[in-house]
């Protein structure tokens, strides 16, 4: 938004000249951003640039103009490498439904940055200033306790607010720590053809956007550093410090004697779809990133669920909506909020920011109202101009706007009316006579569901195309921020949206209907007057980074933990599944698979969930057909496709701590298995081969590429609880079966161990049950034998649990300790296996189970084993 004086180029100034000559000019009736002015066909041949932007390209440079290409490609390669990504799903756009496979768009930012002066600024800044402290003044009033004076009065229509889904009554007498119901507010501008910046929305819910700023303001400066600094842009450290010390001096309040304050950031989860900014801001402001299922509420106190305990939190900047906020008193289905948070709220407990309850002020029917509540709360005039909106549920003003209304923008009033639930802001004009007279109808049916808004014509942002300056609609978010003491802090920069295509309408400026973004350069007088405050972290000292530790919460502790259980598990159905389905082939084609080899692979098959229970055996063709219709099946528990869904499903919870490359396998394993299973062409062990090979680069980034801290100690401890019990059934199944004692049988047990070209290569040409168990059983280098298994599961869960060493002795003592067995014990001089070894195995498999349910509530649920009573 550059200021509206022009200035002649001088002759020198080449690089402005290249600028002006290769910069399309916008439909007249817009403001050019690029020229300062408003774009007219009498002013086609004028070149001259706004002086900012004069600035801008002088600072450049010719050879910073010609490349601009370069650029805009170093700054696509960026936002690659960082991961950088706006995510959009076919459900209800929140997140919430959107399926595994939705799309996941790589963030969309453009090269040159929004301009906006110091004296146009100072203005902004003060109207928004006064705009945040009037709706937290609102707040305070609609939710007294005695009902305040704007509804009694009218001064707010009754039926719009209370009748608003976002007004929430459990909060009606609440009154949040220290009286501040916002922390962060979202104001979108435009410019509108006079040429001043009009407010045409606000976002007081949990306003979007600040992490996207700061990556858009990280990549961009480093492209244009000399007019970064020539310029004398805001930095933007200063206000980010404003708003965590403001949320600290509030938490503060919250804290019992000798506590620090703590501040998480409560993010509903991956499938949002600005995950990663959420994930960006809380690494930039050094909170946790936390999902509602780490938090848990105790006497009205907010703990997070870590692997070292419960850990008081006292402020939550949240990124879930009102509704899902506390499944106790708001949308009980929600899975996404914590339950007993609005009461921690009331016991003032904890900081929320923003307070829940504050969506209703996001409607554009309230436009209309807010001069008149401001001269009655402020006693002031507002002082930047707003767009203009009349809400239908006012019979007068539907009468009065109801023959023009081919001059409006028609938008829903309540975001989850009935009536409204499909419809996006469209304009009127834009519609035949017909279709205008059906929407006059409608709007008679529900006049309260419809607002009608002014239509504004945002001014136009150059944007580098293929060596061309192309001018695109733009509106720009700025954000107020609460210092917690009743004062507020306007950050210096903004999420501006940008049109990708020419002629977009303006009231769908939205990243989910495809705008790109760029960077907001606020300028200041001087470059003794830019504030360089930062957030970034200090070098650490030696004697700091000895001490240094990475918490692990408990949600993100339990994915990891099932992380390597359906790791261990995938592997383990499709060895099962691909032996099976060759030892079925075998049999047919008269190779003398043993009858006692099929019935141990049927009832695995059929206790491992590759195909449907049931005690009645089934036929050779009958068993094939089941494990054919339930391998691909992610539906069906425990089939290859469903642990490899679980995989990904898992792997989507811990996308931080995830190396791009490991992420990507883990997401493909999936796909690629089920496009395998299709054009199998009758070769399906074949395919299933190509899966376990796949399975293998994972469990190398597992255990190569991964930091051995307490996350992959439980990652590592969940694969060995699923490889004991899988293998210890195995053998249990092989021994009852007496599979040992025929070349087939023998021959199979190796292979769903895995250990075949071990054997052969230890004990040469024997098929014998003592050197089948010392491998199988005994051996401490086999990775697969027992014994192995469990001495490493035992060592990796005292080392998790260090600090808790009698609760682990005591849930390891059921299970069997391998240094106590003993080989001559477990068979017998005769070759053949004792009943010990089978109750050896009986013992493995069940308190294999039982020590990943005593973790789970150790660790993840952070509850006591139940108490057991024997009444008298």
């Amino acid at each position: 938004m550059a200021g509206v004086e022009q200035t002649s180029l001088l002759p020198e100034d080449r690089a402005a000249q290249l600028a002006a000559q290769a910069a399309q000019r916008p439909q007249p009736g817009h403001w050019d951003e690029l020229r300062g002015r408003l774009s007219s066909e009498a002013e086609r041949d004028d070149m001259r640039l706004a002086p900012l932007w004069q600035g801008f390209w002088e600072s450049t440079g010719v050879a910073g103009f010609q490349s601009l290409q370069a650029r805009a490609a170093r700054v696509a390669r960026r936002v690659q490498e960082d991961g950088a990504s706006y995510n959009v799903y076919a459900g209800n756009g929140d997140g919430t439904d959107g399926e595994l496979g939705s799309a996941s768009h790589v963030w969309p930012l453009e090269l040159l940055p929004l301009l906006v002066g110091a004296r146009e600024w100072r203005r902004i800044a003060a109207g928004l200033r006064q705009r945040a402290a009037l709706l937290n003044a609102v707040l305070a009033d609609v939710y007294a306790a005695d009902g305040g004076r704007l509804l009694r009065e009218g001064l707010l229509p009754a039926s719009l607010v209370l009748a608003h889904p976002q007004y929430l009554r459990p909060l009606q007498g609440c009154r949040p720590p220290g009286g501040v119901h916002l922390h962060v507010v979202g104001f979108d501008l435009a410019r509108g053809p006079d040429g001043l910046g009009w407010v045409v929305a606000q976002r007081t819910q949990a306003p979007s956007g600040l992490g996207y700023m700061l990556e858009n303001r990280l990549l961009i400066a480093e492209q244009f550093p000399e007019a970064f600094r020539e310029l004398a842009v805001q930095r933007l450290g200063g206000a980010f410090r404003v708003l965590l010390q403001g949320l600290m001096r509030l938490a503060q309040g919250c804290c019992a004697a000798g506590e620090t304050p703590r501040i998480a950031l409560l993010t509903p989860g991956p499938r949002n779809e600005t995950y990663f900014e959420q994930a960006f801001l809380a690494r930039y402001l050094g909170i946790a990133l936390v999902e509602g299922g780490d938090l848990t509420v105790r006497d009205n106190r907010v703990y997070l669920k870590t692997l070292r305990g419960l850990e008081r939190v006292h402020g939550l900047l949240r990124r879930v909506d009102d509704e899902f906020l506390d499944p106790l008193e708001l949308r009980a289905d929600s899975a996404l909020g914590v339950p007993g948070l609005v009461q921690a709220l009331r016991a003032q407990q904890v900081v929320v920011a923003n307070a829940p309850g504050s969506g209703w002020l996001e409607s554009p029917g309230l436009a209309a109202f807010w001069p008149g509540v401001a001269k009655a709360l402020l006693g002031e005039d507002l002082l930047l101009p707003a767009s203009g909106g009349w809400w239908c549920g006012e019979a007068s003003a539907w009468a009065r706007c109801r023959e023009r209304l081919q001059d409006f923008v028609v938008a829903p009033t309540f975001p989850t009316s009935e009536t409204t639930r499909s419809f996006t802001p469209f304009l009127a004009a834009e519609l035949d006579d017909a279709a205008r007279m059906l929407l006059a109808a409608r709007i008679d049916a529900d006049p309260a569901a419809h607002t009608l808004k002014d239509r504004v014509r945002p001014s136009k942002q150059p944007l580098w195309r293929d060596g061309r300056l192309e001018p695109r609609a733009a509106v720009l978010r700025v954000f107020a921020l609460s210092d917690g003491a009743g004062g507020w802090t306007v950050l210096p920069g903004g999420l501006t949206r940008i049109a990708q295509q020419r002629g977009s309408f303006d009231a769908l400026l939205t990243m989910q209907a495809g705008c790109a973004s760029v960077d907001t350069w606020v300028l200041a007088e001087s470059a003794q007057q830019v504030d360089r405050t930062t957030l970034l972290p200090p070098p650490l000292k030696p004697e700091e980074l000895a001490r240094a530790h990475r918490s692990v919460s408990s949600r993100a502790a339990e994915n990891l933990f099932w992380l390597g259980r359906y790791t261990e598990r995938a592997e383990n159905s499709l060895r099962l599944a691909r032996h099976c389905l060759e030892t079925l082939a075998a049999s047919r084609r008269g190779y003398g698979s043993s009858e006692a080899s099929l019935r141990m692979l049927q009832r695995l098959a059929r206790q491992h969930g590759l195909i449907a229970g049931g005690a009645e055996p089934l036929g050779a063709g009958a068993f094939e057909a089941q494990l054919l219709a339930q391998l691909g099946d992610a539906q069906q528990g425990s089939s290859v496709a469903f642990n490899l869904q679980q995989l990904a499903r898992c792997a989507e919870a811990l996308r931080e701590r995830l190396s791009p490359a490991h992420w990507q396998l883990l997401r493909q394993l999936g796909p690629a298995f089920a496009e395998r299973l299709r054009g199998s062409a009758g070769d399906l062990p074949s395919a299933l081969a190509a899966t376990d090979q796949d399975l293998a680069a994972l469990t190398g980034a597992q255990t190569d590429r991964m930091t051995r801290d307490d996350g992959w100690r439980l990652l590592s401890v969940g694969r060995q609880i699923e490889r004991l019990h899988f293998l210890s059934d195995v053998l249990q199944q092989g021994l009852a079966e007496q599979l040992p004692q025929d070349d087939d049988g023998f021959a199979l047990l190796l292979a769903l161990f895995d250990s075949t070209i071990t054997y052969r290569a230890q004990f040469p040409g024997r098929r014998e049950l003592a050197p089948l168990l010392q491998l199988l059983v005994m051996d401490d280098n086999n990775p697969r034998a027992l014994a192995w298994v469990a001495r490493t599961l035992r060592e990796r869960l005292l080392k998790l649990a260090r600090q808790e060493a009698d609760w682990a002795r005591s849930v390891l003592a059921p299970l069997p300790d391998p240094d106590r067995w003993r080989l001559a014990e477990l068979t017998g001089s005769d070759g053949q296996a004792l009943p010990a070894l089978t109750q050896l195995l009986q013992q493995c498999g069940s308190q294999a189970l039982q020590l990943s349910t005593a973790i789970g509530r150790r660790y993840f649920a952070h509850v006591a084993a139940p108490e057991r009573r024997v009444w008298q």
